[in-house]
């Protein structure tokens, strides 16, 4: 007991020490909200990417961030906050006149995500694909009716057939990496969540449905407090 004691204090340590530093404090600050590739966060904090690379493995060596590749690009890698990490804070966001979710066939994750964020906040949402898909994805209709969530029962829709937000800007957040990488700079947000689809257990929709759950849950009072 003693030992696993000594142990959650030196791992409380390694972190407080990773995090006393601005620069690693604003790229966590970036990462509560999305997930980004090393050159997005270099643009983002206007950071270096040789001092930017050091920040970072600071970071993943005490286990606040971790990366994994890219299921579009694999060349390219993104960068998360590790999963258990109490958020220290978030960007300046301005609050949105709706909230987009995008995935390239919009069968499950975008769908899922707008569902779950009608369920926690007042501010529009819709969803959308870059490719879209003929019909949402079964696996993704029975997840929902396992966590009581309203899934409505539409079509999948390209992203520029969802007309314009009906008060100000929209908040564009990509839930793959393909319609991220897609779509560049309009990809305000971006959530790295694998594709339930490719495996198609109920397993791969749970677990995609479990983190849709926890971004929403961290995304949303965050733009409902922006001016």
């Amino acid at each position: 007991m003693k030992v696993e004691q000594t142990r959650s204090v030196e791992r409380r340590a390694e972190v407080h020490a990773a995090l006393a530093d601005t620069t690693r404090l604003r790229v966590v600050d970036l990462l509560t909200v999305g997930d980004a590739a090393s050159s997005e966060l270099s643009s983002r904090l206007d950071v270096a990417s040789n001092l930017l690379a050091h920040h970072l493995k600071v970071l993943e060596r005490a286990g606040v961030v971790a990366r994994h590749r890219s299921e579009g690009d694999g060349r390219r890698s993104y960068w998360r906050l590790a999963s258990g990490l109490p958020p220290t804070g978030g960007p300046s966001l301005a609050r949105p006149g709706r909230v987009v979710f995008v995935c390239t066939a919009n069968t499950a994750r975008s769908h899922l995500a707008a569902a779950l964020w009608r369920a926690a906040s007042p501010i529009p949402t819709t969803s959308a694909g870059t490719d879209p898909a003929d019909r949402v994805a079964a696996g993704a209709r029975s997840a929902a009716r396992r966590h009581g969530l309203d899934l409505p029962d539409v079509r999948p829709r390209h992203l520029d057939d969802i007309g314009p937000a009906p008060r100000g800007d929209d908040l564009v957040v990509t839930v793959c990496d393909r319609a991220h990488e897609e779509l560049g700079a309009a990809s305000q947000v971006h959530w790295s969540v694998p594709d339930p689809v490719v495996a198609g257990t109920r397993a791969a929709f749970d677990l995609a449905y479990d983190e849709l759950a926890t971004r929403v849950r961290l995304l949303a009072p965050l733009v409902e407090q922006a001016c």
